[in-house]
């Protein structure tokens, strides 16, 4: 590794991070976007005295081949670091999948990786023009729709998530998924929010059992997760 990752975090073992698959996630530090529902905010500064160091991951995954299939990178945002390329080829070459969650908030960086994951979980924040009352980020809507684009012309295998906060209107929502679906996204996710305290905030949406049903035919396959 040429450069220096900056570990936020890893959880061993998950199953809903990599679909059908048993995956390690490492979260990255760093993410360029303020997002108002951010449930990592402590992930959001890159601070390399509290970085893990990236050999311990290392030697962390070469214990777990044979059982752990796939590796996903999260954040933060994981496009954040410039030498994540490199990081994943290390991955691949231990014999493990990869994965990557990202927002999509470096349109270039993610085209360059694309050709070499496996599986990708991309972040929709809301309705591409209406992305800044979300990331608090000028310019996020346009590098979010450059690299959905990306992501669904290179045919690697993904899912859209969308978290919806309890402020996040009810048109723009529906708006949102009608952009992605008619961009050709196939698989999507409506996440609950969850406040500092791990409690579910409801939105109106999720109690609305034919709308949903409704947006659902929008999509091959469609879950709601919380």
């Amino acid at each position: 590794m040429g450069k220096t990752l900056f570990v936020g975090g890893v959880v061993a073992l998950t199953t809903i991070d990599y679909p059908g698959h048993l995956a390690t996630v490492v979260f990255f530090q760093g993410c360029n976007w303020r997002c108002c529902y951010c449930h990592n905010k402590h992930l959001q500064t890159i601070l390399p005295t509290e970085s893990l160091p990236w050999e311990d991951v290392l030697n962390m995954l070469r214990a777990r081949k044979g059982f752990v299939e796939a590796v996903v990178f999260g954040g933060g945002e994981p496009l954040v670091q410039s030498c994540l390329l490199e990081a994943v080829d290390e991955v691949k070459r231990m014999g493990f999948k990869v994965g990557v969650h990202t927002s999509g908030a470096y349109p270039s960086r993610f085209a360059q990786i694309l050709p070499f994951v496996d599986w990708v979980g991309f972040d929709v924040k809301y309705a591409f023009s209406n992305y800044e009352e979300i990331t608090c980020t000028k310019g996020s809507g346009q590098a979010a729709l450059d690299s959905l684009n990306a992501l669904v012309a290179s045919g690697v295998s993904f899912e859209a998530r969308m978290t919806v906060y309890e402020k996040m209107k009810m048109d723009i929502i529906i708006a949102a998924l009608k952009e992605i679906a008619e961009l050709g996204v196939k698989a999507v996710v409506l996440q609950k929010c969850r406040d500092r305290e791990e409690n579910i905030v409801e939105h109106p949406i999720f109690s609305d059992k034919l709308l949903l049903e409704e947006v659902a035919k929008y999509f091959e396959s469609f879950h709601v997760r919380g």
